[in-house]
């Protein structure tokens, strides 16, 4: 192993869990954890940057009632305890007693390597990480876990470089790789929503946005955007049916999940795909129509209803499978355009950063709980 400044890498460093009891309650806390020396092809990152993406609030939070939270223990050892609704402990069977380290990405500098030509060639470079626990101080991970970032890019900017830029890039793959020659995306005001804006326009493929307020009506013109609908607005239905003739759109992404919504894109799209029929059918359009679930921000059930014809799918979506369907050269392509526009395209913003303690907050917890357009928190596990 190398190291720059082996004195400097502590034994053990604070690392933020997660736990479910058998009694039914959630407890978010600080653990002491042991950094390990890494191997050949490994390396340990001092982790500086980590988001808080919805998709960590899962694994954070799950399905606890954060409106009885409590917390507990000291400023430097904070403690959260939530319940956990009775009904929703079956499906936490897997996870009951066992205390999960979060976050799925961050940004950080290696601080030490393995022996490895790989390995080596990180030793002190400021790199983008991906595989769990990276609300850490330290985290010893492989090569292939971490992406080099340019020089002067800083841990805060690279600290969300693969969860929403590669989930955006993969969004457009999809759709060419399935035939389609625009889509739709849903709760578009997001980090996300913003990133997959701007590759739209500079790819020059037309892009559905929906969202429910004016302002983020407003965000998203202001990023250049041609065609936005806000699903609060009476004529929702006919300005989506209009932007679905005008695009040809017939590939969407809810990041809603719940509710009516999916549904509402489905049946607009085939509206939209007889407009322009040459003939009628009496099993609707054959014009196949998709719609890729991969969010969970409305928690109610999914409906639907059955007019919009006989071609058409609902599915889920996940970044992992895809890179996995996708290969190695597709998937180092788009991690390559990820550091190529880290500062423009997939430049992240937050309204606040906060250490590992503070993230354990009543206060902080509400606000980034929410899930809200707008309130992005970010982990510095060094402060």
């Amino acid at each position: 192993m190398s190291t720059e400044s082996s004195q400097d890498i502590p034994t053990s460093g604070l690392q933020l869990h997660s736990l479910i009891t058998e009694a039914g309650e959630l407890k978010l806390s600080l653990q002491s954890v042991d950094v390990k020396q890494p191997g050949d092809d490994q390396v340990i990152v001092q982790v500086a940057a980590a988001p808080i993406n919805p998709s960590d609030l899962g694994l954070l939070v799950g399905p606890a009632d954060m409106s009885t939270a409590t917390a507990s223990g000291t400023a430097e050892n904070p403690v959260i305890t939530a319940k956990v609704p009775e009904q929703f402990m079956p499906a936490m069977a897997a996870r009951i007693g066992e205390s999960m380290p979060v976050g799925n990405e961050g940004g950080g500098v290696v601080v030490a390597a393995g022996s490895s030509e790989a390995a080596q060639a990180m030793l002190g470079k400021t790199v983008g990480i991906l595989g769990g626990a990276s609300y850490s101080q330290y985290r010893t991970l492989h090569v292939s876990q971490c992406l080099v970032l340019s020089d002067g890019t800083t841990p805060r900017e690279g600290a969300a470089c693969f969860v929403n830029p590669l989930t955006a890039l993969a969004m457009v793959e999809t759709m060419r790789m399935e035939n389609h020659t625009a889509l739709v995306h849903t709760a578009a005001a997001s980090n996300l929503g913003q990133m997959l804006q701007k590759i739209c326009l500079k790819d020059g493929v037309d892009l559905v946005n929906i969202v429910r307020k004016q302002e983020q009506v407003d965000l998203l013109k202001g990023l250049g955007a041609k065609y936005v609908c806000n699903s609060s607005d009476e004529s929702f239905m006919d300005d989506l049916t209009d932007a679905l003739v005008a695009t040809g759109a017939t590939i969407a992404f809810d990041a809603t999940g719940g509710g009516k919504l999916a549904g509402q894109i489905l049946t607009c799209m085939e509206i939209a795909a007889n407009k322009t029929a040459k003939e009628y059918s009496r099993y609707g359009s054959d014009v196949f129509k998709q719609v890729y679930i991969y969010g969970g921000l409305e928690r109610s059930a999914t409906t639907f209803n059955r007019n919009f014809g006989l071609s058409w799918s609902i599915g889920g979506f996940l970044l992992t499978p895809f890179l996995a369907k996708l290969g190695g050269e597709g998937t180092q392509r788009l991690r390559q355009r990820v550091v190529d526009e880290i500062t423009t395209t997939f430049a992240s913003h937050y309204t606040k950063e906060v250490s590992l303690a503070e993230a354990l907050t009543l206060e902080a917890l509400g606000v980034y709980g929410k899930q809200a357009t707008g309130e992005k928190y970010l982990i510095n596990p060094s402060l």
